[in-house]
């Protein structure tokens, strides 16, 4: 694996002053000691990746899958498909805060495509395509596809990415974001201003700065479809777009639009990852540091603190603690939200995690889908058994406690029914 060169640290001061001034509703966690990821247990560059991207690599080196090219989308759709990421899933983002500046702007933004773990990026014009998924040792892991018509060379790319993608933003770790800036008309940042890195928990009114937003939000501002004019961000009928066609040719894009429903999805799960990779790592490092230590009652006592604490961060992000209500209803693509609530899994009642609501909040239940990820399945063995400790506690008890006042009794045991026919182990 490539070491950082002059170069590498450069890209990495250059990351680090356009985030100076980020924002987070989630200050506590950001606040926690950071994490060597290069020291063991975690070695993330020492440590072979095994993700869904990875094993589609080997699939392509021995011919199993072939990728197709169009001149109009080079290996996008083929590789989506390979990817199981829906085509609905497409949002899309103006702001220069890619790898790819040079190609992005008003007329011409990039397209980001997800599924629960996965995320490729694709610029018209570009040759390089970009992929980033969950890796259950890794955290986040990152991959470049350079295009040409006889071949799709793919691989891992590393410290040019973790330059932007381990830092404060992603709680620490290897992770994603979903960033809210203040952008010019050319789609450059201005570094003066405080951007937000959004999730469930983010007010309106500071999400989706250098984004194209398309669906119906009623009365709830929101800073997408705008750029800076007289120095102020130009907010006249920014709102409720079902169109971006007086914005730029969108012909040449898999859908003409930038999902709002997509959107908030992809700012939790962005969020939701992050989170479970910041705990796991935590307590990989304990458990490494502790089997150096001699067992004592106290330093059992510490133990068992630390992982209810840390497994407490992942329960109030999978029951969206501190979710921002929502004052008027949204209505996105029907296609984006049948593709994603038709992954399932339900129970004998036919109820899922995935159905929204989007009158009062995004989820009808609110219990993150995540919680059936390879990702949280793989977390270390004590941690997501406390997890699921608490989780029951919380659903099941009478009074959960002030956390969780916003899950009614109900929909507590809505939630708890649907965990114990859905996922092995609750």
């Amino acid at each position: 694996m490539n070491r950082p060169t002059g170069q590498h640290l450069i890209l990495a001061k250059l990351c680090w002053l356009a985030v100076v001034g980020v924002l987070s509703s989630r200050s506590v966690v950001l606040a926690q000691p950071g994490i060597d990821i290069e020291a063991p247990p975690i070695e993330y560059s020492e440590t072979p990746a095994n993700n869904r991207v990875s094993r589609l690599i080997d699939s392509i080196e021995s011919k199993a899958i072939e990728l197709e090219y169009t001149r109009e989308h080079g290996y996008l759709r083929s590789l989506l498909a390979a990817l199981e990421i829906p085509e609905s899933s497409q949002t899309l983002v103006f702001s220069k805060t890619s790898m790819q500046v040079r190609h992005i702007s008003r007329r011409n933004p990039r397209a980001i495509y997800f599924n629960d773990d996965t995320y490729v990026g694709w610029v018209r014009g570009s040759t390089l395509m970009e992929i980033s998924t969950a890796d259950p040792k890794l955290g986040a892991a990152f991959y470049t596809v350079d295009m040409m018509p006889w071949r799709a060379k793919m691989e891992q790319a590393t410290y040019d990415c973790l330059a932007c993608h381990v830092t404060s933003m992603t709680l620490g770790v290897p992770g994603h974001t979903v960033r809210s800036v203040f952008p010019n008309v050319d789609g450059s940042v201005d570094s003066q201003r405080q951007s937000y890195i959004t999730d469930h928990t983010s007010p309106f009114s500071q999400r989706w700065g250098g984004w194209y937003v398309t669906g119906r939000h009623g009365e709830m501002p929101h800073m997408g479809n705008s750029y800076l004019r007289g120095g102020q961000l130009d907010l006249t009928n920014n709102g409720n777009r079902l169109s971006l066609w007086d914005d730029f040719d969108a012909h040449s894009y898999l859908s003409p639009l930038s999902d709002i429903v997509a959107l908030m999805v992809l700012e939790h799960q962005s969020m939701m990852h992050n989170v479970m990779t910041r705990a796991d790592f935590t307590i990989r490092k304990q458990l490494y540091d502790q089997s150096a230590i001699k067992a004592s009652a106290e330093n059992e006592a510490e133990w068992q603190l630390q992982c209810q604490m840390t497994a407490k961060q992942v329960v109030d992000c999978l029951l969206f603690c501190g979710e921002a209500a929502l004052t008027s209803a949204v209505n996105g693509s029907v296609i984006f939200a049948d593709d994603f609530v038709k992954q399932g899994p339900t129970d004998q009642q036919g109820r899922s995690l995935r159905e929204f609501d989007l009158k009062t909040r995004l989820f009808k239940y609110p219990c993150s889908y995540l919680i059936y990820s390879p990702a949280f399945d793989a977390l270390q063995k004590p941690l997501r058994d406390q997890i699921l400790k608490q989780l029951r506690e919380v659903l099941r008890s009478p009074d959960p406690g002030d956390d969780y006042q916003h899950l009614d009794a109900t929909v507590r045991a809505e939630i708890d029914a649907i965990l114990r026919a859905t996922k092995p182990g609750y």
